[in-house]
């Protein structure tokens, strides 16, 4: 996810592995599309491709007058909102584009893309604090396990849990990666498993169903995920399947870590139960690269996320440090207090 000229550059991630395509749009409703569409995802770079898109619809009622562009921008900004409910980082970063246009001077297009500037900054430094507090928490000479994707695709840096893996990879700590395919659209297979050849990293592909196996044989020092939302008492929504790795983990007796920005952190939502979880279209699950393989007229129940209990957490990395339990006093702690956890300290 890049500005380049006036237009927001990304790479579709629909089309990979078989294909790596970039797009550029000039129009804020392209970049709520595909975010809509996961052509882009993973939650710190939904908020950094919300936030051009806001600054892209500054640019294109930057001749209107001063009230009908402001109300055009804040129509954007609402578009952009409901793209996806789960992930509060968009939710944050759209916060911030809305108080910088609320305070924005004679040119408030560059301003907001001033701030979406910066919030990609900060979550590209994100990823190499995350990286630098999490890897001292793998045991060196193990396995280590995770879901989804949580690498460069999904962030401005290297990632979250993955770069975490990384870290440990290259400072000789991990010894091989699992990562599981990740059903319905098989983000651990196309994404993942991309990121982690292209990285030189000694990795395994695995069904998600197969994680049990692996973790009951042993060898598997830490299973590491991403996270889309945490709330205030430490309980974590992240891609569907993670609470199923997590119960695993718990029964084998393997540490389970969060890795995630404090812009992921949402000390207003007290409890996972609170955190809306998104549901997708039933033709993700029913088709795979437009093919159907589910009997047709199946009923389909499809959450894109599930929600971990924070009694199955054994740490939260942030940027800003290592919580641990009890999360309702660690998280606070790490964020500055309980007003702390909308977005990240400027």
């Amino acid at each position: 996810m890049e500005w380049r000229g006036g237009k927001v550059r990304y790479l579709d991630q629909t089309l990979l592995p078989a294909v790596e395509s970039y797009v550029e749009t000039s129009d804020y409703r392209a970049v709520a599309e595909a975010i809509r569409a996961l052509r882009v995802r993973g939650a710190p770079a939904i908020g950094i491709a919300a936030a051009m898109g806001a600054a892209l619809a500054a640019y294109e009622s930057r001749n209107l007058p001063p009230a009908a562009r402001s109300a055009a921008t804040e129509a954007a900004i609402d578009l952009l909102l409901a793209t996806r409910p789960t992930a509060v980082n968009l939710h944050h970063a759209l916060a911030r584009v809305r108080a910088r246009l609320a305070a924005a001077g004679s040119d408030p297009a560059q301003d907001l893309l001033d701030e979406a500037l910066a919030l990609e900054r900060e979550e590209e430094t994100a990823s190499g604090r995350i990286a630098a507090f999490g890897v001292g928490l793998l045991p060196r000479g193990a396995d280590v396990l995770t879901h989804c994707n949580t690498g460069a695709l999904a962030t401005a840096g290297e990632g979250t849990a993955l770069a975490v893996i990384l870290a440990g990879w290259r400072n000789g700590i991990v010894r091989t990666v699992y990562a599981t395919e990740t059903r319905p659209l098989l983000q651990g297979a196309r994404l993942t498993a991309w990121e982690l050849l292209r990285a030189g990293v000694d990795a395994t592909l695995i069904t998600d169903g197969t994680a049990a196996t692996v973790l009951s044989r042993g060898g598997v020092g830490a299973v590491i995920v991403g996270a889309d939302r945490i709330a205030a008492n430490g309980d974590t929504a992240n891609k569907v399947g993670t609470l199923m790795l997590a119960v695993l983990a718990a029964r084998c007796g393997v540490p389970f870590y969060v890795a995630a920005p404090c812009s992921t952190v949402d000390l207003r939502t007290p409890a996972g139960a609170m955190i809306p979880v998104e549901e997708r279209d039933a033709s993700e699950v029913t088709h795979i690269a437009g093919k159907r393989v589910a009997a047709e007229g199946i009923r389909v129940f499809a959450p894109a996320f599930d929600v971990t209990p924070a009694e199955l957490i054994t740490a939260i990395v942030t940027d800003l440090g290592v919580a641990r339990p009890p999360f309702g006093e660690s998280l606070v702690a790490l964020l500055g207090g309980p007003s702390g956890g909308v977005g990240r300290a400027r």
